[in-house]
């Protein structure tokens, strides 16, 4: 029994008790609240039902708890339940009960932990985008790993997600990194506000290998030669580098075809049309204000150009028009102010506000023995994604920048995160993952009967029923993560899971000894561990995280 079905299991009981004796059941909450009591001494769960609703209901607390132990008493499931403080309710559950998860572990497979949470709902969610000017940094690493799992869990609980990169190719960042290139082809100084770095030269210099005429062109068509060529080589690298690290797109959505198409300018006449534009000062501002933005924001210049909100209202526009419910924004820690903007710019337009959600990720800091890291041999002024995985390798990389809330500024310590110990929470989980794969290869060799049924009452030991809880945790952890859009919820669980299973084998002779015969409780533990093994491995999927079989 999951902590889910037993907060339904409790929910029926105390509307039958209230029922029973004429008070009001309407004041019971739609999802009881179940915990593990901090001390396993208390029991295996707990809830603070009785206090929260007895008074609404006209009862005391202790004698709704009393009332509701008394019905819980008489399901087979339910070992005991017994009082404490003031109303609390603690529950021991019998072990038959607890082995329905292990049995629902085997059954569901790869699916246990996935729902219909999200089904029917069609995702757009956007993330990293950098603009190709230079390699992924830091920053835009870590929505490359957060954003990634955040679809996978997305997609687990039954959303229809589109990968998007929003690739920046308008705009005088361009015409600067253009700049940057033909004066590394000229061999001259970096322009002032220009980019600088070994890879612009690379670049640079395959350019003039494809094109030995360009810096013979007139300076105009030279610089949009270098353009083109730089941007579209700098793209491919930074494609290249996110699909090493195991995060790819759906959609590549470059900022230019909004203008090219005639989007940005159907945006313009529909606000127009509809009242949210106005003209003051010889510009077009967007009422902003009247949808919850702190101030209007200017959408045509005076000198008639569109300014780079222009630009987002059309691709708001145009995520919603291709179907998608619910559009995504993961943004850098600089991008506060577009919460309200983008939110008014869809309203505005006549869509819900609702449909625009704006995720924030804070600064990645890297140190090396104590010491920060801030530059990149390849990037000159940056530490970039190639960087971070040269360092720690993909998997230890994905899961430091994951495994933290992105609300926070996040501090990688590249000694501990390369070694090869339990300090290192990716070893910790990769590891329990290969002992558990190790068992099962150790119990086929040892003739371990592959047809006899487990006996999951037999699994009455303290740490046997940690790991049972634990398992059963595992859906109520994908369903908070998807709803919180916190993945790093499945990082800490996976933690959490390899520790208990590793104390469950210190205490708990899963495989018999040499002198020993099979027994039913090397079945039923066996089992158990199986079942582990299957939640890692999904646990760890969602992380987008190996689970290897071999250490």
């Amino acid at each position: 029994m999951t902590p889910v079905e037993l907060s339904s299991l409790i929910r029926r009981h105390a509307a039958s008790v209230l029922s029973e004796h004429d008070l009001d059941a309407s004041v019971l909450p739609e999802q009881v609240t179940v915990e593990r009591p901090r001390n396993p001494e208390h029991g295996d769960y707990a809830t603070n039902l009785a206090l929260q609703v007895a008074k609404k209901a006209g009862a005391k607390p202790r004698e709704l708890a009393q009332w509701l132990a008394q019905s819980l008493a008489t399901e087979e499931s339910v070992l005991s339940a017994e009082i404490a403080g003031p109303g609390f309710l603690n529950l021991r559950l019998a072990a038959a009960a607890q082995g329905e998860i292990i049995a629902r572990v085997w059954d569901q497979g790869a699916n246990y932990g996935r729902s219909d949470l999200y089904e029917g709902l069609k995702v757009n969610l956007e993330f990293v985008s950098a603009n190709p000017t230079g390699p992924i940094h830091l920053g835009g690493t870590r929505w490359a790993a957060v954003g990634d799992s955040l679809g996978r869990v997305l997609e687990a609980s039954g959303a229809a997600v589109t990968r998007e990169y929003y690739f920046n190719d308008h705009g005088e960042q361009i015409d600067r990194f253009a700049r940057s290139l033909v004066a590394a082809a000229k061999g001259e100084p970096t322009p002032e506000d220009g980019y600088g770095g070994d890879y612009i030269k690379d670049i640079a210099a395959e350019v003039l290998r494809r094109r030995p005429d360009a810096l013979e062109q007139e300076p105009t068509q030279a610089q949009e030669t270098f353009r083109e060529l730089g941007v579209a080589m700098m793209f491919e690298h930074i494609k290249e580098s996110l699909h090493e690290f195991g995060t790819d797109f759906d959609v590549f959505f470059h900022e230019n075809s909004l203008f090219e198409s005639g989007a940005v300018d159907s945006a313009i006449a529909t606000l127009k049309d509809n009242g949210n534009l106005y003209p003051n000062e010889g510009a077009w501002w967007l009422r902003t204000t009247e949808f919850g933005d702190d101030k209007d924001r200017v959408v045509i210049k005076s000198d008639g150009n569109a300014a780079y909100i222009a630009g987002d209202i059309a691709y708001i526009g145009d995520k919603i028009g291709r179907g998608h419910d619910l559009c995504i924004y993961m943004l850098g820690a600089d991008h506060h102010g577009y919460i309200k903007r983008l939110k008014a710019a869809a309203a505005a337009l006549g869509y819900s506000a609702d449909q625009v959600e704006v995720l924030i990720g804070q600064m990645v800091n890297l140190l090396k023995e104590g010491t920060p890291v801030r530059m990149s041999k390849r990037a000159g002024t940056v530490i970039t994604l190639d960087d971070l995985v040269e360092a720690i390798g993909v998997d230890a990389a994905r899961y430091s920048l994951v495994r933290s809330s992105v609300d926070s500024s996040l501090d990688i310590d590249l000694g501990l995160w390369a070694s090869q110990s339990a300090e290192n929470p990716v070893y910790y989980v990769q590891y329990a993952h290969a002992r558990l794969c190790s068992l099962h290869r150790k119990a086929r060799a040892v003739g371990a009967p592959e047809d006899a049924a487990p006996d999951y009452s037999l699994l009455t030991h303290e740490r046997e029923g940690d790991l049972i809880r634990t398992l059963g945790e595992y859906p109520a952890v994908v369903k908070a993560a998807a709803e919180l859009r916190e993945p790093h919820r499945l990082a800490r669980y996976c933690e959490e899971l390899a520790g208990v299973f590793h104390r469950f084998y210190d205490r708990c002779q899963i495989l018999p000894k040499e002198d020993e015969q099979w027994q039913p409780i090397h079945t039923a533990r066996l089992s158990l561990a199986g079942a582990s093994r299957i939640v890692l491995a999904n646990a760890l999927n969602l992380v987008g995280v190996r689970a290897p079989e071999r250490m």
